[in-house]
């Protein structure tokens, strides 16, 4: 659950006639990574693509240009190997080159869409001079300059071009000037056009009145806007009877390219060829016996990291494979946005999958909002659910919104209404508020006294909700370098863990104690020693230690260094704190939005003003919508970043290598 997948070296060798049929194998174990060969060897090359890779690959081609336009979804489920086979010698090809015609057909119409608007621009601009286009484009030694500018500068036109008398013909309707003259006189044009603020129009070619082309400029776009109108009956036709099959062999036709390039990833030589790869460790038997009848040496050894706790170490670790229960999946999505972890350290990747959704949830914190986005999963699941990516997003848009929804329950709030005395809920409220009391630790200890539901977070309670935010730093960090202490300890030992992770460890613990006894008891002084106040004084000498050691800052550097990284995990705690901070500040929004539009809007009904009404009626909604665009957006960043960077900075540096079996893991096919 927190560890990943252990990985084995898998060593192939063989005749190199059978290289293909190796391969084929690794494809269909669908659990080899292989390790690209850098030819760094003389005498053994890298190998060459098959043959038949060829028209392989010329088929993938047009299936992900289809693909990519049409936007297929598979909802028939898996096709088998031959089933698939079957497709492609129905001459699926045509089928493809039948429909990318119509695509290409579409594309054309758009690129003529595009030069005729820019025509029937121009020729709208021009028309009112009723000139003929073929005169407007010169004669012989003629230059025809057309400008266009506002009808009041177009006025001053005359008086603008007065000094050249007879050396032009000057036309003037609404804001457009036309002027016909010698090309010498071209540069005094221009700069008139500046100076009345004209800007130069380019005439466009043709022969005949600009309004006649006009129209028959219009008549064309029309004709082309029908052809992509037919086209799009033509592709929903098409997507109806190939959808599914266009998805499924687009995967099958990408594993059988890898499959037939993959002598690119092998070292070779005249006779004999070479694989690098890794496998799971569990699988070892399976792919052993799977390759050994085609291969001439096999070997597959655990991975054993032998650097002997030494910095500056260069290891070639394995690929990272999720080793997490299914109902954690979805963490993967955002390990993933920041790298996966070193091979042998601990996999935050469970934990991140429980916690996200409840700092999202504590955050937004509003069950409408709540209720909103699990529609909006559930929505979105039906959409893009059928790929295992898009189902994992979903989910965790689900979490999210069950997350916001429960707190936002435990509040008593609803699109910014606190709903404790509504009549549909007073009674269950009623019920919490007797029944549902905290402990005495809750208050005694943690110092919160608002020990009851709801949870008034952005009223009664919310010197609690600051402390809460807190205490749930508090924790988070302290797990974060506790992950850290044990992640150093596994590859350094124990006293490189104690001097980089447990110091801090030490300083924060130490530090917090000293904080809190310091706010709850009035006995006790800002620098009044104490056990608490030691560990962090010992914590910071620790740290001090490390960074000049083990870290190679130097004693200098350690000095300096270790007090200014202390203050920098003051930052990192209090930077919680906006779990409270962005949360009340999503319930006041709110909060004004049902104060300005809701409360305007019934008391306006009540009084009869119905204009008035639907005014605030409109601005609640816009309020609202903004509201909950707020809401999605800014939680997610928030709590990002709270893992992200407070969180996993202290243990997580993101330099694992997905490990990626070769030839995919199908979803749309099955077989072999």
């Amino acid at each position: 659950m927190f560890k990943t997948v252990e990985m084995a070296r898998l060593n192939v060798a063989g005749p190199i006639e059978n290289l293909d049929e190796v391969l084929r194998i690794c494809a269909n174990l669908e659990n080899i990574h292989v390790v690209d060969y850098s030819g760094d060897y003389d005498g053994i090359g890298i190998g060459t693509p098959s043959e038949d890779a060829n028209p392989i690959s010329s088929l993938l081609v047009k299936a992900r240009a289809a693909k990519t336009e049409l936007k297929p979804v598979n909802r028939s489920g898996s096709f088998s190997i031959s089933s698939i086979k079957s497709i492609l010698k129905a001459d699926f090809e045509s089928k493809l080159d039948s429909i990318l015609s119509v695509i290409e057909s579409d594309r054309d119409s758009e690129a003529e869409i595009s030069r005729l608007t820019e025509r029937v621009s121009v020729l709208q601009t021009i028309a009112p001079l009723n000139i003929p286009l073929e005169l407007m484009t010169g004669i012989s030694s003629i230059e025809v300059y057309v400008g266009e500018t506002s009808k009041n500068k177009a006025a001053k036109a005359s008086v603008e071009f007065s000094d050249m008398g007879d050396s032009i013909e000057l036309h003037v309707v609404g804001g457009v000037i036309a002027i016909a003259c010698e090309p010498k006189y071209g540069a005094d044009v221009m700069l008139g056009f500046g100076n009345l603020g004209a800007r130069p129009v380019q005439i466009p070619t043709g022969e005949g009145q600009p309004s006649k082309l006009l129209s028959e400029a219009q008549d064309q776009i029309s004709k082309q806007l029908n052809s992509i109108e037919n086209n799009l009956k033509v592709k929903a036709d098409w997507l109806a009877s190939n959808a599914a099959e266009l998805v499924a062999v687009t995967e099958y036709l990408e594993r059988e390219e890898d499959i037939l390039t993959g002598h690119k990833l092998c070292a070779v030589s005249e006779h004999a060829f070479a694989l690098d790869a890794w496998t799971p460790l569990v699988d070892s038997d399976k792919v052993s016996n799977a390759l050994r009848k085609v291969s001439s040496h096999i070997t597959i050894e655990k991975f054993h990291d032998d650097h002997h706790h030494a910095h500056g170490h260069n290891v070639e670790y394995p690929p990272i494979e999720f080793d997490m229960p299914q109902m954690a999946r979805h963490g993967s999505l955002l390990t993933d946005l920041v790298g996966r972890p070193q091979y042998g350290t601990i996999d935050p990747t469970t934990m991140m999958a429980i916690t996200f959704p409840i700092f999202y949830g504590l955050i937004l914190g509003d069950a409408g909002y709540g209720a909103v986005i699990m529609a909006l999963a559930w929505f979105l699941g039906t959409k893009i659910g059928h790929e295992p990516i898009g189902a994992l997003a979903s989910r965790v848009l689900m979490l999210m919104g069950v997350s916001t929804f429960i707190v936002g329950v435990l509040t008593a709030e609803a699109f910014g209404f606190i709903i404790e005395d509504w009549a549909p809920f007073a009674g269950f409220y009623d019920w919490t508020y007797a029944n549902i009391v905290f402990p005495a630790f809750v208050s005694d200890t943690m110092g919160m006294s608002h020990t009851h539901i709801p949870f008034h977070r952005a009223s009664g309670a919310l010197q609690d909700y600051v402390l809460l935010s807190v205490y749930i730093g508090v924790i988070h960090i302290l797990i974060g370098f506790v992950i850290g202490f044990i992640n150093v300890f596994k590859a350094h030992g124990i006293g490189a863990a104690f001097f980089e992770k447990g110091s801090w460890l030490l300083i924060l613990l130490g530090g917090f104690m000293h904080v809190y006894l310091y706010m709850t008891d009035d006995t006790y002084g800002t620098f009044q020693g104490s056990i608490w106040s030691a560990i962090m004084v010992t914590g910071v000498l620790c740290l001090i230690y490390g960074l000049a050691i083990y870290e190679k800052f130097g004693w200098v550097g350690g000095v300096i260094m270790g007090p200014i990284e202390t203050f920098g995990l003051l930052a990192n705690t209090l930077s919680y704190l906006r779990i409270m901070a962005v949360g009340v500040a999503g319930v006041k929004i709110a909060e004004v939005g049902n104060d300005m539009g809701f409360e305007t809007m019934v008391s306006s009904i009540e009084s009869g003003d119905y204009h008035i009404a639907i005014v605030g009626f409109i601005l609640w909604v816009t309020i609202q919508v903004f509201a909950l665009a707020l809401g999605l957006l800014s939680p997610s960043i928030h709590a990002a970043r709270l893992h992200f960077v407070e969180w996993m900075g202290k243990f997580h540096d993101g330099s694992g290598e997905p490990f990626t079996p070769f030839g995919g893991r199908p979803v749309h096919t099955e077989g072999h």
